[in-house]
């Protein structure tokens, strides 16, 4: 039978295929309303231990029952609900005896379970994207039994990673272990609340690290998984994957299986990660990402070899440097082999990618590099990542009108540059004013040529626009809304 990449915990009880599209949708207007209530706040207080388990000698442990146990009070369930909004076509009868019918709308309810884990005493939870996306209403169910409202912070589908809150006071936490120490045997457990029956421990192993297995692909995602074999079912999602010494290691977020059941291969996010972009989404309600300006590759044995290296060497070789990016202005060059950054090796290109995601804008980096043969350490100031290049407004991507656009649009030769919109989001707020294929040609009367004059322009207020749109010019006004 044919193995296929699934979620174990989907949102709501939607058929498949409108499951795989909710996995991976942008984020709903009321998620931008939540985000735009989180202007730069105080970062919660984690307890972390960063210390690695202890070797294998260890005397045999007959239960793991007192590590459990406070863990399980910090493991709460996720209760989402949605208004899922149909629209129901007229019958074409009907309309010819009674004239132009407006389709009907019809609307449900729908609900969704997943999992969370409590990070700080004030009342933030960690859990994934896709159990909150798109959500209505969130509530909390703690171990006491106690129920509480949730609104969302912030959320990342990148990394299938949101934060959540509830206001409450002197809550149970788990301890953060560092997951960059974890290794293949360890034993971990899995807490969370699979298929509605109740908060379950399951037990396995790591059976591996930094798997990328294609479940974020469709949007750019950034994978590095933990995979394991303690049982991981449907509304685990969201849940911990700790050590054996109760210390959070990892969110679980996914399952490999024909079935849609647990056969044993589970991926959770490191927590390394998850922490990374919680402290993001809580100061500043998106997740700001480092940027090093290369274009790189993995590195081959043959061209190893060919750099004088020997064919065993792991790293990225670099093939091209962005103008004035940081890997410019530290000195970077074509052909230099990135052999890690801040002491953590790089092997691949996803390893770099994601190391250097992890980091904020304006972090200081070490990279081990080799060049000619000879290793050598540089620092880079690390630059931010623009991962919508061309968002002009939230939801609404343009480009410069080129010749082959003008001419496919028949855009008049006394329209002189101008921008068109080649792509909005339903869930943008701008979408019941602006429309793809529309040419803006000017902002408060003064002409548009590129994107960065277009952002500056659109500053929070409201505007004016004249744009060419099927054939003639009209204004438009538009409210921008502040980020």
């Amino acid at each position: 039978m044919r193995k296929a990449v699934s979620r174990p915990f989907p949102l709501m009880k939607f058929p498949p295929i409108c499951r795989l599209v909710l996995a991976f949708a942008v984020l709903s207007p009321a998620v931008q309303a939540a985000k735009n209530d989180v202007a730069a706040k105080k970062a919660p207080t984690l307890q972390v231990d960063p210390t690695p388990l202890v070797d294998a000698s260890a005397p045999q442990v007959a239960s793991y029952a007192d590590v459990i146990e406070p863990v399980q009070k910090a493991v709460v369930s996720v209760y989402s609900k949605k208004v899922v909004r149909e629209r129901v076509a007229v019958n074409p009868l009907l309309r010819q005896f009674f004239g132009d019918i407006p389709d009907q709308e019809r609307r449900h309810e729908e609900e969704g379970l997943g999992s969370g884990v409590i990070v700080s005493p004030d009342g933030y939870i960690l859990t994934n994207n896709h159990v909150v996306e798109g959500a209505d209403e969130l509530k909390v169910s703690l171990s006491d039994d106690r129920e509480l409202i949730a609104k969302v912070i912030g959320t990342d589908p990148k990394t299938d990673i949101a934060v959540i809150k509830v206001e409450a006071e002197k809550l149970p936490v788990v301890t953060l272990a560092d997951s960059d120490t974890i290794r293949v045997g360890d034993v971990v457990f899995a807490v969370g609340n699979p298929l509605g029956v109740g908060q379950t421990v399951t037990m396995g192993i790591v059976s591996a690290k930094g798997r990328s297995v294609g479940i974020l692909e469709e949007v750019s995602g950034y994978e590095s998984f933990i995979q394991t074999d303690a049982a991981i079912n449907m509304g685990n999602s969201g849940g911990a994957l700790v050590d054996a010494r109760g210390r959070l290691i990892g969110i679980n977020s996914a399952i490999l299986s024909p079935s849609r059941g647990n056969i044993g291969i589970g991926f959770a996010v490191p927590i390394n990660l998850a922490a990374a972009v919680m402290h993001s989404l809580v100061q500043t309600g998106s997740v700001a990402r480092g940027f090093l300006g290369v274009s790189s590759q993995t590195l081959t044995p043959d061209y190893a070899e060919a750099l004088g290296l020997p064919r065993d060497t792991k790293g990225v070789t670099v093939t091209d440097i962005t103008p004035d990016s940081a890997a410019e202005q530290a000195g970077l060059e074509r052909g230099d082999v990135i052999l890690a950054v801040n002491d953590k090796k790089v092997t691949a290109l996803r390893d770099l990618r994601n190391y250097i995601a992890q980091l904020a804008p304006g972090t200081k980096a070490k990279l081990r590099i080799s060049r000619d043969g000879k290793e050598r350490d540089v620092e880079v100031t690390l630059g931010r990542l623009d991962e919508k290049p061309n968002e002009i407004l939230i939801g609404v991507d343009a480009e410069p009108l080129s010749p082959e656009t003008r001419r496919r649009l028949s855009v008049p030769p006394r329209i002189e540059g101008g921008l068109v919109i080649t792509k909005i989001d339903e869930n943008s707020a701008y979408a019941d004013r602006l429309a793809t294929d529309m040419v803006i040609v000017q902002i408060d009367r003064q002409n548009v040529q590129d994107l960065e004059a277009a952002r500056a322009a659109l500053t929070p207020g409201r505007h004016l626009l004249f744009v060419f749109y099927r054939g003639t010019l009209r204004a438009i006004s538009i409210q921008v809304a502040q980020p």
